[in-house]
């Protein structure tokens, strides 16, 4: 290496440490970090709060700091300081484990476009020192829940800020709690910052992510801070709750953040309007509000905070809408906050209970669902509320979930220029869709892709068979315990299943008349893949069963099929399986009861890839089928109406779903095998990337959010989400 590239390289670190008075930060220049965070602070409080539970954004599905270190051939320095951060960029954990699923991961997308887009946003949310939960699977036990240990300190992108009148200590905050007496107890928070920065590496999205499991903090709130939904007990998510709702107010004083808009990214962290109720009361009568405000003065305050909130719902089942004892709530706040709870937040159905959705959507300036049918069931679910109830459909992040073959590909024809700036451009797809080196190259890609899911199962079947005698853990799979080394072949027919297990999501639907099944599949005479991934919360006992059903069914299903059918369950899903899954998967299943998908997010990612769903439909999939060009539908298409929000085992469908999943099955698989048909097959793939990458990202989504939040922002950037806003306007048609 010569001495001008050595110096070339020692440039290019320094201009990625930036310093302010809350520490020392890597990947970003001075510039940048001084202007995205004196945006944050400028008086007239032009951006965004964006409050959510969880977060998910490992750096192994996206991390362009190192990707920038790479590409410049860095390994390390000869300063010491340069030396460390190279280091642990290239080389720290890549597992950040604050989030539990698709609400996290959708929030992580959603931060991450808004650093694309270069839009002043700073997120808020809890740091859980053991995570969600990791998985183990055992064949005979099924989901087994382990804490999950992980090291902040050492994690590239993640840091604790400092206190500046004592930077050799931690920056913290206090947030009081009371009992029924209102007899004050202090918690601690101190506050990390993850970097969520852009693939530019010129604009970044700060995420604080407050740490109550400190010894400053009393132990019952240190125990209510170490998991992600901790369940334990209603007790225990009362406090978690409170820990992220009463935490942002004194986090954004702290740091000097002026944020006029706050993002409830759903209704976790609703005990912030509480404060800011408050804080207004207090403004106007003084410290003695508490005594002096009358209802009127409340509701009045209220509908002053409500201008600066924007609320997303996300689901319409009721386990995701927080429902709390009056009485059991009352043992953790003040007296006061009772009063304002018992006048906004009371429960319609059962009058001793808080209803925080209900709370969330009477106190906002904007209320919206995540899909077109879900404004509808939403509406149904809350008529109060219904004419203010909008739709923005969700997006997922295009720069993290498209894989690197797929990435190669779009990088090599001009019909994609910029698309990792402007997703817009694959709209062009459709110039492409009978380009025969377009769809040659496409199919190369997607083999690739395909080798690379089917290689990570095989090494994990074979890993489970060697420690099978080593630990007391039966290997989740059958194929793992065969003699011989039957595993799966790259370039069989794959379906990709992976999500939360829970019982509305139906994974076992497809595997509902095992004999019926297997009859198709020999009748049809060619291999297929079934490859299952996703996990139940610890508490849901009927979505762990749902994963013992998927591993009960893999010998029986081998068996009927004699060995044409071979069905996986991958443990551990996080966002790397996930991406390995969406893209090297030949189809993607989506098989809950419709309406209670109100989203959906694993089938965007797919698409994203080009890769087809076959699903009900439900959530997005009612924007994104169109008229069949990008896949399969199948099920029942009911009404929206009580009786379809029924959680029931016995109104879920089952036999008439599956019946029509059947009947749909010969179809798919004689248009991926059969050579006369698989242009058919390759069509729905390229309108794919025609019809759903263009709509279904989060640039988009943000750029609709970004018109509710009426912030200003540069010509620039302004114009750019302009262009994203007219693409497509989730709220158009109505249900």
């Amino acid at each position: 290496m010569s001495i001008h590239t050595i110096t070339d390289q020692e440039t290019a670190l320094k201009s990625m440490v930036a310093k302010n008075k809350w520490g020392t930060f890597f990947g970003v220049s001075q510039e940048t970090l001084d202007r995205v965070w004196g945006t944050l602070t400028a008086p007239h409080g032009n951006s965004v709060v964006y409050i959510t539970m969880e977060i998910g954004a490992d750096l192994d599905v996206f991390h362009p700091v190192k990707k920038h270190l790479q590409e410049l051939g860095i390994t390390d320095s000869t300063n010491s300081v340069f030396d460390h951060y190279a280091k642990l960029f290239l080389h720290g954990p890549q597992k950040i484990p604050n989030y539990g699923g698709g609400l996290g991961i959708l929030a992580g997308d959603t931060l991450k476009s808004m650093a694309e887009l270069r839009t002043p946003t700073v997120a808020v949310s809890l740091l859980y020192r053991k995570g969600y939960f990791s998985q183990l699977v055992d064949a005979r036990i099924g989901q087994i829940s382990t804490a999950t240990d992980w090291q902040p300190e050492n994690t590239p992108s993640l840091y604790l800020l400092k206190d500046p009148d004592n930077p050799d200590l931690p920056l913290e905050i206090e947030i009081p709690f009371f009992d029924e007496l209102d007899r004050k107890t202090i918690a601690y928070a101190r506050l990390w910052l993850k970097m969520e920065i852009n693939h530019d590496l010129d604009f970044f999205t700060p995420e604080i992510l407050l740490d109550y499991a400190i010894p400053s903090s009393p132990d019952w709130i240190v125990k209510a801070a170490q998991h992600l939904y901790d369940s334990r007990s209603d007790q225990s998510k009362i406090i978690q709750r409170r820990l992220l709702g009463a935490g942002v107010i004194p986090a954004l004083k702290a740091l000097g953040i002026t944020s006029r808009i706050l993002h409830l990214n759903e209704q976790h962290g609703v005990v912030v309007v509480l404060h800011l109720i408050a804080e207004l009361l207090k403004e106007k009568l003084g410290d003695e509000y508490m005594y002096m405000a009358t209802d009127e003065d409340i509701l009045a305050a209220a509908q002053q905070v409500a201008k600066r909130i924007v609320y997303t719902i996300h689901t319409p089942v009721k386990a995701g809408h927080d429902r709390f004892d009056t009485n059991l709530y009352n043992q953790f706040g003040h007296d006061f906050c009772q009063r304002i709870l018992h006048l906004l937040a009371l429960d319609e159905e059962q009058s001793n209970f808080f209803n925080f959705t209900a709370f969330a959507m009477r106190v906002n300036r904007a209320t919206n669902s995540v899909s077109r049918l879900h404004r509808g069931v939403t509406r149904k679910q809350f008529p109060e509320f219904a004419p203010k109830i909008t739709a923005i459909t969700n997006g997922v992040h295009h720069l993290t979930w498209i894989s690197d073959a797929k990435a190669d590909l779009y990088n090599s024809f001009s019909e994609f220029n910029q698309w990792q700036e402007n997703p817009l451009v694959f709209s062009n797809a459709g110039l492409l869709l009978n380009n025969p080196k377009f769809r040659t190259y496409f199919n190369q890609a997607w083999q690739q892709d395909n080798n690379a899911l089917i290689d990570y199962v095989n090494n994990m079947l074979l890993h489970h068979r060697k420690i099978m005698y080593e630990t007391w853990i039966d290997p989740p799979n059958y194929l793992s315990m065969m003699d011989d080394d039957n595993f799966l072949e790259p370039g069989v027919f794959t379906i990709g299943f992976a999500r939360r297990f829970s019982t509305y999501k139906r994974a076992d639907l497809i595997f509902a008349d095992l004999d019926s099944l297997a009859a198709i599949i020999n009748g049809f005479g060619k291999p297929i893949n079934f490859i299952f991934a996703g996990k139940a919360h610890p508490a849901d006992e009927p979505g762990k069963k749902l994963i013992q059903q998927i591993l009960d069914v893999q010998k029986d299903l081998y068996d009927k099929t004699n060995g044409l059918a071979k069905l996986v369950f991958i443990p551990g899903y996080d966002m790397h399986i996930a991406k390995l899954m969406v893209s090297g998967a030949h189809a993607w299943l989506n098989s809950p009861k419709r309406p209670l998908e109100a989203s959906g997010t694993s089938g965007m990612k797919a698409a994203m890839n080009g890769v087809p769903n076959i699903s009900t439909m439900d959530g997005w999939w009612v924007e994104g089928y169109h008229n069949g060009q990008t896949g399969w539908k199948f099920g029942i298409e009911t009404d929206l109406n009580e009786a379809c929000l029924s959680e029931s085992r016995a109104s879920l469908f089952y036999n008439e779903d599956a019946a029509s999943l059947y009947a749909l099955l010969p179809d798919v698989l004689h248009a991926f095998y059969d050579d006369e048909q698989h242009d058919r097959y390759l069509d729905k793939c390229i309108k794919n990337i025609e019809l759903n990458i263009p709509t279904f990202n989060t640039h988009r989504m943000a750029a609709e959010y970004i018109q509710r939040y009426d912030i200003a922002l540069p010509s620039s950037a302004a114009k750019k989400i302009s262009a994203l806003q007219q693409a497509y306007i989730s709220n158009n048609i109505t249900e």
